[in-house]
């Protein structure tokens, strides 16, 4: 497995998996991984989300987050604890943290999945849209969209 990665995955990928893992941020991981000097903004951005989309990267990225997840004995139950020990002590506080409350019930929703954005798109006074179009978009293309929304 190892030596079939190295064929197809190079140091610079690499430096931008634990770049990544570190920042979250693919722009930044391109940065420290690739020589952006004479780059401008948008490009540097645009090859991290790039490089980001590669599936051997995904692949990458999902193994040493499991690393850090079996070296911590981080599971889903444990974050759940944690945050709910968090919302509990807002909302005992002499004065009640709400905010601080809502952000971590949000953390328990996003951990397990239900923090999706829904969209409901309508035509005039709330009617079908009408359309001819025969273009389909991905999933994961829609996804994106919704989410930059």
């Amino acid at each position: 497995m190892e030596r079939k990665r190295k064929r197809h995955f190079s140091d610079k990928m690499e430096k931008f998996c634990l770049a990544y893992v570190e920042t979250a941020n693919a722009a930044e991981s391109y940065r420290r991984s690739y020589n952006t000097a004479s780059m401008a903004e948008k490009t540097i951005q645009r090859e991290g989300w790039n490089v980001l989309q590669k599936a051997q990267v995904q692949a990458r990225l999902a193994e040493l987050r499991e690393d850090v997840m079996d070296r911590h004995q981080i599971t889903v139950d444990t974050l759940l604890a944690e945050l709910e020990e968090a919302r509990a002590a807002a909302l005992g506080a002499e004065t009640p943290q709400t905010s601080a409350a809502v952000s971590a019930t949000m953390g328990k929703a996003k951990l397990l999945g239900l923090d999706k954005k829904i969209v409901e798109i309508t035509g005039k006074n709330g009617g079908d849209i009408k359309t001819t179009s025969t273009v389909t978009v991905s999933e994961k293309v829609m996804n994106s969209i919704i989410d930059r929304l």
